[in-house]
């Protein structure tokens, strides 16, 4: 996010608005809800329930009518002591605070609940200046209802003592060093739970590989660590019709893993794993947990390879790979890219003596479209190699376009223990 540069600072605007700094430092008496979805719906109907003058505005019109809402965000804003924003994202805010700015009073205290990253969160910080909270807060719709937050507050003293009392009416506070902590430590609790719906996933696609009944893996994984989420979500995971609303959407988890990504320049799976999933981003984070498993049609040449490994019959790498494709990796120390014929040439036609005792797994799958990456891992003797692939769908089927490998070999003593591997094929 960008604010502009060469913006007067806060005490020009209200100056240029004909507003000036009151002295008194109160709590503020009436509060305004900006964004009037399903977590600043349920913050301001429990700030209206404990006794708060609270007004209310969202940028879709639409509300549950539970507090009184204005037509728009400068009449909420002009009559608040305190701007509370439930928005989406970081632009979302930037918008509606540059729309408002010249409405806030001079004694306004701005609180940010919204998931951003922690560069957009230090932008508004410093736009801002001393009357801007930066509160994320963990918990959902449930929490929020019951007071029961636990809410990331970061700002300068005098904002905090004034906020505190609104804040702790909604849950309990920890006070974190800067906004973009803030930001951060509320991307990173967003990653544990993403993690978590997506290990339940992973479970669940391997009870329904194995045949066993929803409801017993359902049972038995409410045992273990996924207990909390089962027992909360179970009514989306059980395959029935669900008339609850969403807590959590998977579009709103999958953007905080994109902002947790970008802002920490480190792999995330979950940030990929999130945006590809086949399911209404509307949808309450639980459905990714449901979406099908991969289709058997981008399996097909992963299992096409393994039958060519098992039989030693070159026409099954024909079949799994493109004619194009290239096998890649170290081999005696040096790199290595064989053609697929030049591949299919180093099989002859039969298993290697040791089969029975040899192994292969598909580990990973990921789909992107019309393109999906895969890695396996093969137990072949005393070595253990490690397959990347790329596939491609072209032509109304999957492909593998190349593979890369690397080997590793187990300690000596095993190597001797097991004799010398009389077919090492990568």
């Amino acid at each position: 996010m960008h604010i502009p540069q060469g913006r007067p600072a806060k005490s020009a605007l209200f100056a240029a608005a004909g507003m000036h700094h009151c002295g008194a430092m109160t709590t503020p008496h009436t509060i305004a809800v900006l964004g009037l979805g399903r977590m600043g719906d349920a913050i301001a109907t429990r700030l209206a329930a404990q006794d708060r003058n609270v007004i209310g505005w969202t940028r879709s019109g639409r509300t549950s009518g539970a507090v009184r809402t204005t037509g728009g965000p400068h009449d909420a804003v002009a009559q608040a002591g305190l701007v509370l924003l439930a928005l989406f994202d970081g632009p979302a805010c930037r918008q509606v605070l540059e729309d408002v700015r010249g409405a806030l009073r001079a004694d306004t205290i701005v609180v940010n609940t919204s998931t951003i990253s922690p560069t957009e969160a230090s932008e508004l910080a410093r736009w801002l200046g001393p009357s801007y909270v930066h509160a994320p807060v963990l918990g959902s719709v449930p929490a929020a209802s019951a007071g029961a937050l636990r809410i990331l507050a970061a700002a300068g003293r005098d904002a905090l003592d004034r906020a505190r009392p609104v804040l702790e009416t909604l849950g309990s506070v920890l006070t974190v060093g800067d906004a973009a902590t803030a930001a951060a430590l509320k991307l990173i609790a967003n990653s544990g739970l993403a993690g978590a719906v997506l290990a339940l996933r992973d479970s669940l696609r391997q009870g329904d590989a194995l045949g066993l009944p929803r409801a017993q893996v359902l049972d038995v994984l409410e045992l273990g660590r996924l207990g909390g989420l089962v027992a909360h979500k179970r009514a989306f995971l059980t395959g029935e019709s669900v008339t609850a609303a969403a807590e959590f959407t998977i579009g709103a988890l999958a953007k905080d893993m994109a902002l947790l990504a970008a802002a920490s320049n480190t792999p995330l799976r979950s940030a990929a794993g999130l945006a590809d999933i086949p399911a209404d981003p509307a949808a309450d984070i639980a459905t990714a947990a449901t979406v099908p498993a991969v289709e058997d049609a981008v399996l097909e040449p992963l299992r096409a390879y393994i039958r060519g490994h098992a039989t030693g019959d070159p026409a099954h790498f024909r079949d799994a790979f493109l004619p194009t494709a290239h096998v890649e990796g170290i081999r005696d120390g040096a790199f290595v890219s064989w053609p697929l014929e030049e591949y299919c040439a180093l099989f002859k036609g039969r298993p290697a003596a040791d089969e029975p005792a040899r192994s292969r797994r598909i580990d990973t799958v990921d789909v992107h479209g019309t393109v999906a990456t895969a890695t396996m891992t093969l137990l072949h003797g005393a070595d253990t190699f490690t397959d990347v692939f790329l596939l491609v769908r072209a032509d109304g089927r999957w492909r593998i376009a190349n593979k890369a490998y690397h080997r590793r070999s187990r300690p000596a003593p095993l190597r001797r223990a097991l004799g010398p591997d009389p077919e090492e094929r990568p």
